[in-house]
């Protein structure tokens, strides 16, 4: 009964070309979401390379402060006295 009925639809021009361009727009919409969803895969993935950047900036500023310190007390008052510090 089922299977008439489908041959019934599938015989009919006007159907065949509704199916078809249904499946057609269907494909369009799965396609526009999948962007989207890679869309919003690749903005957080750029979000957290940003992060990562500005961490290893921070990161590589108190490196470079840690490497001119003073050494010990004695550089540190020599560096006071002469007004470098």
């Amino acid at each position: 009964m089922i299977g008439g009925l489908l041959t019934g639809i599938a015989t009919s021009q006007w159907m065949r070309a509704a199916l078809r361009y249904g499946a057609i727009a269907l494909a369009v919409l799965l396609f526009l979401f999948s962007l989207r969803r890679s869309g919003e895969r690749a903005g957080r993935l750029a979000e957290r390379l940003e992060t990562t950047e500005k961490a290893n900036d921070v990161q590589r500023q108190m490196l470079d402060a840690a490497a001119r310190r003073p050494r010990d007390r004695s550089e540190l008052a020599e560096r006071l006295r002469d007004g470098h510090f």
